[in-house]
């Protein structure tokens, strides 16, 4: 592989350490994000839906030098009834040859589901149909996302072939990924009918009780929709997280690795471990091979 200095990956991590530290949605977003690398270029709060509502904005982060990048789209948590695009995570991947976007979208108080993964798939075919106005390879498009963000970048990377969640422009493009990178998502939603309340993120995301709306907790489930033919996966969840259940990563990585697609299911002991340099090393490691073939 190519990148092989432990100095200069210790020092990714530690970047990385720092822009994830720095996160915060009750925080303004600074002019120049924690972690970003100088010289890079920012682009802030692009519609990537014409008329649409300030959720349906995204960030863009561009190395110093270069063109043709591959692109890593961090989506964030929060529930879906909140959590911001600023101060993403991995704005050291600029360093390394890749280009950064961070979106958002519609909250479930706003717009129950599919609202959410429709904005991701707009968002993701908005880049790709502007990928040679930034410099970006449309070929080469990953997703990282933790908790509801790990939820809706395993449906992007399971549902690239569903056309019922393709509305709206740029549909010349596809929403097809290349890589995914889920942090702690959740993905069957009846595993938490023990817990089926109005008021839990779940029972908002669908618009009333798990119980009520069965059909509907089905088409929010990624594994629903698996096919051989999508992209590899890197699954990473603590072994003692208090809201969405390790079993919940088990059952997509099980399934994942059932129709033969490419996964590798990491479980991390605890929760702040995800900050360790270690577990942030596997995540870099993993799109430099699937985006950069190193």
């Amino acid at each position: 592989m190519a990148f092989d200095s432990k100095l200069a990956r210790a020092l990714f991590c530690s970047a990385v350490l720092l822009a994830w530290s720095c996160r915060g949605a009750d925080a303004p977003a600074p002019a120049t994000p924690p972690g970003l690398p100088e010289g890079a270029r920012t682009f802030l709060d692009i519609p990537y839906v014409a008329g649409g509502s300030e959720r349906q904005m995204l960030d863009l982060y561009l190395p110093a030098t270069g063109t043709n990048w591959p692109l890593i789209v961090w989506i964030h948590g929060g529930g879906w009834t909140e959590g911001s695009k600023a101060k993403p995570p991995g704005l050291r991947f600029l360093n390394h040859g890749f280009a950064l976007a961070s979106i958002n979208y519609r909250f479930s108080q706003n717009a129950i589901f599919p609202a959410q993964l429709l904005d991701c798939k707009a968002a993701v075919r908005w880049l790709r149909a502007h990928a040679s106005t930034y410099g970006l390879d449309p070929g080469r498009i990953g997703v990282w996302g933790a908790s509801a963000g790990g939820h809706l970048v395993a449906l992007l990377g399971t549902t690239g072939g569903i056309k019922e969640f393709d509305t709206g422009e740029n549909l010349g493009v596809s929403s097809r990924v290349q890589a995914v990178c889920d942090w702690f998502g959740p993905t069957d939603f009846t595993g938490f009918l023990d817990h089926d309340t109005a008021d839990t993120p779940v029972a908002r995301l669908l618009g009333g009780l798990i119980s009520k709306n069965l059909e509907l907790a089905q088409r929010a489930n990624p594994i629903h929709y698996i096919t051989k033919d999508d992209p590899p996966f890197l699954i990473m969840h603590g072994d003692k997280d208090p809201v969405v259940p390790l079993e919940q990563s088990q059952l997509l990585a099980d399934a994942l690795k059932k129709a033969g697609v490419p996964v590798t299911f990491r479980v991390v002991p605890g929760g702040p471990e995800f900050r360790k340099p270690e577990e942030l090393e596997r995540l870099f490691i993993f799109f430099l091979k699937n985006l950069k073939g190193e």
